[in-house]
């Protein structure tokens, strides 16, 4: 019965933002650092002799350090934007769905939307380098990279569908999405990324790197992965039971 209620709800998620402005963001924030990438590529290609893995690199540089945190924390915002809006919350709090169903089915619309964004990505990042001059087709492991960065992603997701919930506005949990990927940057070069969610989408995607730097860390980083969304919608779900947001 809770599996047909989540479903239920899952729908419901998937209507609202069907033809909202949300798209929009979808299609065009990934095309700014795939030209960024690309550019810097292009202008420094003595150095960068590795074809697509040098693409990869300068692509990644960008995305995934100041433009997918931040995306991410577009889709939670108006995902709970909608409910903070003309008294929705209200009508959302007392009908009958179990507030688990609430917070998760949004949890997995946030996952639908984010591992498409990483399958548009990729595309960009194959234009791009057909566009830059590159042989064949990219190496299949990097679209495994952008999957796995998907569900890295999913930890800072779960912490932003948090924040979005209790934050009424919706740029400042954009702007701590941006801010998390930045300290996720640091905690990254310090050795420590596994211990911060927003890292652990730059760590999936082996962002900025040539070799796979979680080959030998595969298990360790599914176990953070699933640590930090559990915490979280945890933290999320009791949120909702215990506490009242009350509705713009």
């Amino acid at each position: 019965m809770g599996e047909l209620v989540l479903l239920r709800c899952v729908r419901a998620e998937k209507i609202k933002i069907r033809h909202s402005m949300v798209w929009l963001f979808f299609l065009i924030v990934p095309i700014l650092p795939a030209i960024m990438g690309t550019g810097n590529y292009m202008m420094n290609r003595e150095v960068l002799q590795s074809e697509w893995y040098s693409l990869w690199t300068q692509h990644t540089l960008f995305y995934s350090n100041f433009f997918y945190g931040p995306l991410i924390g577009i889709y939670c915002s108006y995902l709970w934007r909608l409910e903070h809006l003309n008294y929705n919350w209200n009508h959302c709090m007392t009908a009958p769905v179990p507030v688990e169903c609430v917070f998760l089915s949004k949890l997995v619309q946030v996952f639908k939307m984010t591992l498409l964004t990483q399958l548009w990505t990729w595309f960009l990042y194959f234009l791009c380098g057909k566009y830059a001059g590159l042989p064949g087709l990219p190496p299949i492991n990097m679209l495994f990279w952008l999957i796995r960065g998907a569900c890295g992603g999913m930890a800072a997701a779960s912490l932003q569908l948090v924040l979005s919930m209790k934050i009424r506005s919706f740029a400042l949990p954009v702007g701590i999405g941006l801010a998390g990927s930045i300290g996720g940057l640091l905690l990254s070069n310090g050795g420590f990324g596994l211990f911060w969610p927003y890292s652990l989408m730059m760590l999936g995607m082996n962002a900025n790197k040539y070799n796979d730097v979680l080959s030998s860390q595969l298990i360790r980083f599914a176990l953070s992965c699933a640590v930090f969304v559990c915490l979280f919608s945890y933290m999320g779900i009791r949120i909702l039971k215990r506490q009242d947001v009350k509705a713009a």
